[in-house]
């Protein structure tokens, strides 16, 4: 037998171009008991299509449960993170702390590298102290050291408070 017609719809539904009443036929040719071999493989397709598709309905509960759906994420509340300028601002800060590292870098070693004066060039006995007690000039420099210190741990306490305060209002505003 001869299943020309068969395979000239097969090649149009490849291409998306049969109509709803060639692919009834090629429904009902595959739904046949006896189908060649050649075109064996393509049965399950068809069958399953026909069988899938009288299956397959919403129910009449379909569009309660999504309206109820729909209802249950309306009246959940969002809450909105101020987020304060500071905070903002930071990586603003970091680059401009590395630009300024880089320029302040990059500026030392090319008066290193111009420096045209060398340890044998500087008259060493004719540089003056400011002090002339050594443990002022001690003092005075554990003095400044400690004020440095100071500084670096205040900025370092406010922070990690920042940081903490922050991270409690973010953890509050998940719940």
């Amino acid at each position: 037998m001869d299943y020309k017609y068969i395979e000239q719809l097969l090649d149009k539904y490849w291409r998306c171009e049969t109509t709803l009443q060639e692919e009834a036929i090629l429904r009902t040719f595959f739904s046949q008991d006896d189908v060649p071999d050649s075109l064996a493989k393509y049965r399950e397709l068809f069958v399953l299509q026909h069988t899938e598709g009288e299956e397959l309905s919403l129910g009449d509960d379909f569009d309660s449960k999504i309206l109820s759906l729909t209802e249950e994420e309306e009246t959940k509340t969002v809450k909105a993170i101020t987020i304060p300028l500071a905070t903002r601002l930071k990586p603003l800060f970091k680059a401009a702390a590395v630009v300024a590292m880089i320029v302040t870098l990059g500026n030392a070693a090319q008066l290193s590298f111009n420096s045209e004066s060398t340890d044998e060039e500087i008259d060493y006995a004719n540089i003056k102290d400011t002090y002339n007690d050594p443990q002022a000039a001690y003092d005075k420099m554990e003095n400044a050291l400690q004020l440095v210190s100071e500084g670096l741990v205040s900025v370092r306490e406010n922070d990690s408070l920042a940081m903490a305060k922050s991270s409690i209002v973010t953890n509050d505003s998940l719940r």
